[in-house]
């Protein structure tokens, strides 16, 4: 009788401590970057509302860029370099691979520059038929980068759980395949 209170003691314990665990700077990081990779409702909805804002941009065009988005999200790839905790304070650094749309969106340009007669019509720029091309491209594109973030996480006390500081615009872009170096 001894030996199953402990065991189930232990069990309890072993239960309670990998609860625990599982609130780790790193487990919320990595939760973070799932949502993005399994395209989360949460992730897709505030793209949503962001694309919705747009007003540049034709229904079809924003279909096709939410496209490119989510496909971009989809194939992001991580790695957990570095978790450092200093009290109710933490960072994890993350190296994330993405689609490299910067030079994506840069080769775009340069070839606007270069094929001036296929975009502009009595020199005004035909801007859906370059926000059509850079869509195009930006499908197509499959050269990837490896970007590092440090994520920020702060909690209460050390009962309360790990919470995420929000992205800086930079971090986002890197997300986004967008950043500039």
């Amino acid at each position: 009788m001894k030996k199953k209170v402990v065991f189930v003691i232990a069990i309890l314990l072993l239960l309670v401590g990998c609860g625990k665990m599982m609130d780790s700077p790193t487990k919320k990081v990595e939760a973070f970057l799932n949502k993005y990779q399994t395209n989360d409702k949460e992730v897709v909805d505030e793209f949503d509302t962001s694309l919705f804002e747009d007003q540049t941009l034709s229904d079809e065009q924003k279909d096709r860029y939410k496209q490119v988005m989510l496909n971009q999200y989809k194939n992001l790839k991580y790695k957990i370099k570095e978790e450092k905790i200093d009290g109710n304070k933490a960072t994890v650094d993350a190296e994330i691979e993405v689609y490299d749309f910067n030079t994506a969106l840069n080769n775009a340009y340069t070839y606007l520059d270069e094929h001036h007669d296929e975009f502009f019509v009595d020199e005004v720029l035909d801007a859906a038929r370059f926000v059509d091309y850079k869509i195009e491209q930006l499908l197509n594109f499959k050269d990837k980068i490896t970007y590092t973030i440090t994520f920020n996480l702060t909690r209460d006390d050390s009962k309360s759980d790990w919470k995420l500081e929000e992205l800086s615009e930079a971090d986002l872009q890197k997300i986004h395949g967008i950043y500039k170096n």
